[in-house]
């Protein structure tokens, strides 16, 4: 698997299927739905498709840069790398679900496939993606021609809220990071039930607010909207508050647990300015000066389409929320659960 995406992926990529002269407008547009510009929690839930798809066109292109091909955290432990904690954190998922060779399993919201292509491999089952953003199906696609991985690795577009397949279809599902898009737990959960074979296993990691959120606190609130800001999301859940979901759904929870807690190494680290770290150096501080400086060049020559600058500067943002969410431990982007659906319907 590649590392991620260089400078000329990085500049080709900006925009994802927006038309490079409409990508301002976009800009504008996403913005719009967040209360910095004047948003509101109920503004983004309603507009969540076109939120969560204008957000990932503005933005893969970045994280594939930045982060590779796996846009997610990881519990890390002292002396492990970034990467090796990624794909450490994948198969942890995959041993929990009990993936076996021959498996048909979905992956909920899969962006570019790094996670599934992982899994696929590491445990021999077939993988499909699901993915609303037609340019992340692409671009996954493709990865997946490139690493021979085709015939056991598929991406589909369609909603999590309302997924293209036949009830019972799958052995088992999971989720990474990515049902925190969804505008309604429930209904999310529910789908996911619906597609899942009786007595079969569901696992996620989910972005949370904890149990020491407060929201009354006007710093809490600012650290969360710039969350929401720079991640497209419509309104981030609590802990408890995704548990309850998951159960009014109907699984049986195997197990729950916050893993952020018990990372010997923090798991925003790779984020914090004041870490210096040649393995991860794109997301450095003095990485992002340099990236944040090539993509205004790139925009001054015209490589890039106008707005790119403000994507980068948005995405820099959602960092500082998610290092001071994490240094306060109100935000964890690691709550994990196993989950199983019944072999029968009360």
């Amino acid at each position: 698997m590649a590392e991620g995406a260089g400078a000329k992926d990085l500049a080709s990529g900006m925009g994802g299927n927006i038309n490079k002269t409409e990508m301002l407008s976009a800009v504008e547009q996403y913005e719009k739905y967040h209360m910095y510009y004047g948003g509101d929690d109920e503004t983004r839930k309603a507009n969540y498709t076109d939120m969560v798809n204008k957000y990932y066109d503005l933005s893969t292109s970045f994280y594939e840069f930045g982060w590779g091909e796996s846009f997610h955290f990881a519990n890390r432990w002292k002396g492990e790398s970034l990467r090796e904690s990624i794909k450490r954190h994948e198969h942890f998922l995959a041993l929990q679900l009990c993936l076996k060779p021959g498996m048909k399993v979905l992956d909920v919201g899969c962006g570019i496939g790094g996670p599934l292509r992982e899994i696929s491999r590491f445990s021999c089952s077939s993988v499909t993606g699901l993915n609303n953003n037609a340019y992340q199906i692409a671009r996954g696609t493709e990865l997946n021609r490139l690493c021979g991985l085709e015939k056991t690795c598929g991406l589909v577009k369609g909603d999590f809220m309302k997924m293209p397949f036949a009830n019972d279809s799958f052995d088992a599902i999971y989720a990474i990071e990515a049902t925190c898009h969804a505008p309604d737990a429930v209904g999310c959960y529910k789908e996911i039930k619906r597609v899942l074979k009786p007595g079969q296993l569901f696992a996620a990691y989910e972005w949370c607010m904890t149990g020491s959120f407060d929201p009354k606190n006007e710093e809490h609130q600012k650290i969360k909207a710039e969350i929401e800001l720079g991640d497209g999301l419509p309104d981030i859940r609590t802990t408890s508050q995704c548990l309850e979901a998951l159960k009014y759904a109907g699984f049986e929870v195997l197990f729950e647990e916050d893993l952020a807690l018990s990372s010997p190494v923090p798991w925003y680290l790779p984020l914090d300015t004041s870490h210096f770290s040649l393995s991860s150096f794109r997301l450095t501080s003095l990485g992002r000066f340099l990236t944040r400086n090539m993509v205004k060049i790139f925009e001054l020559l015209r490589i890039a389409p106008e707005g790119s600058q403000r994507v980068s500067a948005f995405l820099e943002k959602a960092a500082e929320g998610l290092v001071n969410g994490g240094r306060k431990e109100i935000f964890t982007p690691m709550y994990f659960f196993l989950a199983r659906k019944p072999l029968s319907e009360n």
